[in-house]
């Protein structure tokens, strides 16, 4: 794996040997570039972050700021080596299950969101996605018109729970993988008609 493109781009990045599934190259160069413009400036949040992969390229692409959230230990000190290895600026690796640090997130906004969670490929498995999408805490941390891009199993497709406001703007399935992008509606947009009884 490398950092595709920007100040570091060519750069190898470093794999976590928990990362089961990283993201490849050819996803993550189309991801970004559906993102085009919107990655210069921007305040990046990387949730389950593994390598570190779609945040490492943000700043790599201009971003500001990218915060990486990851739970384990050796993940996160591979995270680091990968910023400075790249010597980009701008990254803070928060060592940390993501469902706690959402509870305990900060009061900022991101104008982008990548979450890769581990799949829920059998019963029993945690369906991150639900919990993703069904959560107050990632709706409170998105910038107004910015992006929540969800990486999840294809065969277990994506699906909003019941009043989350969530709008997918676009969908790309590579292999396994199904990538949704996802906005919250303008604050002032109409609330919809209540069906007629």
């Amino acid at each position: 794996m490398r950092i595709i493109t920007g100040s570091a781009g060519g750069i190898p990045i470093t794999v976590p040997r928990t990362v089961l599934r990283p993201t490849a190259d050819r996803v993550r160069e189309a991801v970004f570039s559906i993102l085009g413009d919107r990655v210069e400036g921007a305040s990046v949040l990387d949730l389950f972050a593994g390598s570190g992969s779609y945040g490492l390229e943000c700043l790599s692409r201009g971003a500001r700021r990218a915060v990486f959230v990851e739970a384990d230990r050796s993940s996160c000190q591979v995270i680091s080596q990968n910023l400075a290895k790249a010597r980009l600026s701008g990254g803070a690796v928060a060592g940390s299950p993501v469902e706690a640090w959402l509870r305990r997130a900060p009061a900022e906004r991101f104008d982008l969101i990548f979450a890769d969670p581990p799949y829920a490929k059998q019963r029993g498995d945690r369906d991150w996605n639900a919990f993703l999408l069904g959560s107050a805490e990632p709706q409170a941390l998105l910038a107004p018109g910015g992006l929540f891009v969800l990486e999840s199993f294809a065969k277990g497709g994506q699906i909003i729970p019941d009043g989350a406001p969530w709008q997918a703007v676009d969908d790309r399935r590579y292999g396994d993988s199904l990538l949704v992008f996802y906005q919250l509606p303008p604050a002032d947009a109409p609330a919809p008609h209540a069906p007629a009884v």
